[in-house]
């Protein structure tokens, strides 16, 4: 069995996200408390009891989904011994699930890490005003497909593909308007659905630029240090280790697609069989399976999980 530990994006969130984690473990009330300090903040008191529209808050929702996976890798490592660089081959994370990635494989410090996507999440609201920008699932299409129906709907606005998630599966990303058009112009080529996306801001497209220069100083400000086993990165679909090649491709992380289906090859090509997803949800495993019925998924987000992990590994 050949692993890669894979973390969560935003979406994943939901009340009462690490509450279990935290009854069950002290490492991991450890370290909601580390973060919570860190933050000023009493983060996991949102992340136990809501309520969901401020959880929902992306300044929160970034934060709350690395330390919920964090904290199940505090525990694998304090209950089980289990160390990143002699259980998996890689780390990967969609989207905010990179910073989470590069914090598990020892990268990016654990406070940097949350103080970082505090920022990102901030920073990415304050980018668009909330009205102006928009994202859309599109289901049914192949993706090249979805790169002409954003060519199409843009007609002088923003509309990016910023997801390509699995196969049938792309979202995209960008001004409102741009978006409506892309919805109506992807059901007359084909698309099963075309699905808004409850989001507040406009992730992952040209729109997002304010943001990136936020996180290009911020992240010239934080120490990197090489991961104990390659990143996954969102942005190349391959594998980064040199911390200034990580810095640069997490600041193009803000305005550029992520690979998601690409990464999941990259991984399956250089030898991966089984894809552990750490943390809140199921999102990931499930993409797993469509990209790839030969990969092996699991989710680990429970004591339960854990320990039968444990046993496992």
């Amino acid at each position: 069995m050949t692993i890669a530990f894979i973390f969560p994006g935003q979406g994943s969130q939901s009340v009462g996200m690490g509450r279990d984690l935290a009854g069950a473990f002290s490492a991991a009330r450890l370290l909601f408390q580390e973060i919570d300090d860190a933050l000023n903040q009493n983060l996991s008191r949102i992340m136990f009891e809501g309520p969901d529209d401020e959880l929902r808050l992306t300044e929160n929702a970034q934060p709350a989904l690395m330390a919920t996976s964090m904290a199940i890798i505090r525990v694998m490592q304090e209950e089980g011994g289990v160390e990143i660089d002699n259980a998996a081959a890689f780390v990967a994370g969609h989207s905010l699930g990179e910073y989470t990635a590069l914090a598990a494989a020892g990268s990016i410090g654990l406070i940097d890490t949350a103080r970082l996507l505090k920022l990102r999440g901030q920073s990415m609201q304050k980018a668009v005003p909330v009205g102006e920008g928009a994202m859309t699932a599109l289901l049914g299409l192949e993706f090249d497909v979805a790169c002409e129906v954003a060519s199409e709907a843009a007609q002088g606005e923003v509309c990016d593909p910023a997801n390509d998630n699995a196969p049938g599966q792309v979202v995209l990303s960008g001004a409102t308007a741009a978006i409506e058009r892309a919805m109506q112009i992807a059901k007359e080529k084909g698309a099963r659905r075309a699905i808004p996306l409850p989001v507040s801001a406009p992730f992952h497209c040209a729109m997002m630029a304010p943001a990136a220069d936020v996180m290009a100083q911020a992240l010239a400000e934080t120490d990197i240090e090489a991961p104990c086993v390659p990143l996954v990165a969102n942005v190349s679909a391959a594998e980064a280790v040199d911390p200034p090649v990580i810095r640069r491709l997490l600041v193009k992380q803000v305005t550029k697609m992520v690979r998601w289906r690409e990464c999941v090859g990259y991984m399956k090509d250089s030898g991966v069989d089984t894809l552990i997803e750490i943390g809140t949800g199921k999102v990931l495993s499930g993409l797993t399976r469509r990209i790839d019925r030969d990969l092996s998924a699991r989710s680990v987000q429970s004591p339960a999980d854990i320990e039968a992990l444990l046993k496992d590994l």
